[in-house]
């Protein structure tokens, strides 16, 4: 068997728990144990596209994983989490703050191009074999390096303030999140990310690729 399997992910399921999904289903239609990998993660509370490979297919994760992608994301703008999402502490600094679109629009248009980006430590990222997130989870210190990213677009879809909608296009390894504080830190009012949602990799549109269908 050697699949290239598209998923929309739920919010509120981990792409490990995706791919622990399609490995049951693909090894109990074939009668044995089928190897499932991923190509890149999204986190449990941002929905869309994941693509999975199976079987001999795992072979081409190294390839599919360093492809570039499109995300939408939501942003409150004037409250800062822990966890740069939902999942976090969330402290309101404003309620609605007062920053004109113009100005948002020129911070935006700074982070365009080659950026430095510094993960953040709830992250899947591993230091000295163990998951940041679970580290920074135990209570332990956790001191990511920065790394270069390349940010190709950011566009406004909707603000309302406190909420910003963007759709932007980056290289692999960008973390949106901490694109999302960036910008608040840049603006001033501090923000985080309440919505996220993955609709390209490289030119595959989930708008236009035949989904795998997930069970509950």
């Amino acid at each position: 068997m050697e699949q290239i399997i598209f998923v929309d992910k739920p919010s509120g399921m981990t792409s490990f728990g995706a791919v622990a999904r399609v490995r049951r289903i693909l090894s109990e239609q074939a009668g044995h144990k089928i190897k499932v990998g991923h190509t890149g993660t999204l986190d449990p509370f941002a929905t869309g596209l994941l693509i999975l490979l199976a079987g001999k297919a795992t072979k081409r994760a190294p390839e599919l994983t360093k492809l570039d992608k499109v995300y939408e994301a939501t942003i409150r703008l004037g409250a800062t989490s822990t966890t740069g999402d939902p999942e976090g502490e969330i402290t309101i600094l404003s309620e609605k703050p007062d920053i004109p679109l113009s100005r948002i629009r020129d911070v935006l248009r700074s982070f365009v191009g080659e950026i430095e980006q510094r993960p953040p430590k709830f992250s899947a990222i591993k230091i000295n074999g163990q998951r940041a997130y679970k580290l920074a989870r135990a209570g332990k210190e956790v001191e990511i390096p920065k790394r270069k990213v390349h940010i190709y677009s950011i566009d406004v879809i909707n603000f309302t303030s406190p909420i910003l909608k963007i759709r932007t296009h980056v290289s692999s390894g960008t973390y949106i999140r901490t694109l999302a504080e960036d910008i608040g830190e840049a603006l001033g009012c501090g923000a985080y990310t309440t919505e996220l949602r993955r609709t390209k990799i490289a030119d595959y549109d989930i708008e236009k690729l035949p989904l795998f269908e997930l069970p509950e």
